[in-house]
C-alpha cells in the first residue's frame, strides 16, 4: 500500500497530499527510473561514483522552477566533474529540451518523471492532487546515502540554495 502524507506541504496555503515516504539524511537513496528522452530511461546507478544534487521542480515552465534550475546551472560550472546536478520534473523530455535551449541551461541534466512517477513516489514528493513532484532538494554522496534533504513546505517558495551547495562542497 502506498503511503500518503498530509499536512506537510501546501500550494498557496491549500493543503497537498504527498505520496511516498519522507526521506531523511542517512537514508539510502532509493533507485529510480526516469526518462532522459522519450525512449531512454536512466536510473540513479547511471551516476555512480559522483556526488549527486537532485533538484526537483514541479514544472520548468513556472517562475520559481525556472529560477531554481538556472541557479543550479550556474553553480554546476563551479562544482567540478565529481558532481552531477540532476533536475527532475514531470515535464515531458521534449518540453525540458525546448526549455533548456531557450534558457541556455546546459550544465544540469534534466530528467523526466512524466511516465510513471516512480521517482516522485520513491522520494515522497509526488503530489496526489496534480500528479507533479513537490519542489525539493536531495544531496546524495558517492555511496548513494542522502546527506541533505529539503522538502519545501510551500511549493511556491525557493529552496535554500546555499545550504544545498554547501552540502555538496562538503562531499568533494
Amino acid at each position: 500500500m502506498t503511503q500518503e502524507r498530509t499536512g506537510v506541504a501546501t500550494f498557496k496555503g491549500s493543503p497537498l497530499t504527498l505520496i511516498g515516504p519522507e526521506l531523511k539524511v542517512g537514508d539510502r537513496a532509493p533507485d529510480f527510473k526516469v526518462n532522459k528522452d522519450l525512449f531512454t530511461e536512466v536510473s540513479l546507478s547511471e551516476y555512480a561514483g559522483k556526488v549527486k544534487l537532485i533538484s526537483v521542480v514541479p514544472s520548468l515552465e513556472t517562475g520559481v522552477c525556472d529560477a531554481q534550475t538556472r541557479r543550479f546551472n550556474e553553480e554546476a560550472a563551479q562544482l567540478g566533474e565529481d558532481v552531477v546536478i540532476l533536475t527532475i520534473s514531470a515535464d515531458t523530455p521534449l518540453s525540458q529540451t525546448r526549455w533548456c535551449g531557450v534558457a541556455g541551461v546546459d550544465k544540469v541534466v534534466t530528467l523526466s518523471d512524466y511516465k510513471t512517477n516512480v521517482f516522485g513516489e520513491a522520494y515522497g514528493v509526488l503530489i496526489k492532487e496534480i500528479g507533479l513532484d513537490l519542489r525539493s532538494i536531495f544531496v546524495i554522496d558517492v555511496n548513494d546515502i542522502i546527506q541533505y534533504a529539503e522538502y519545501l513546505v510551500e511549493i511556491t517558495d525557493h529552496p535554500n540554495y546555499q545550504n544545498a551547495i554547501e552540502a555538496v562542497k562538503k562531499l568533494v
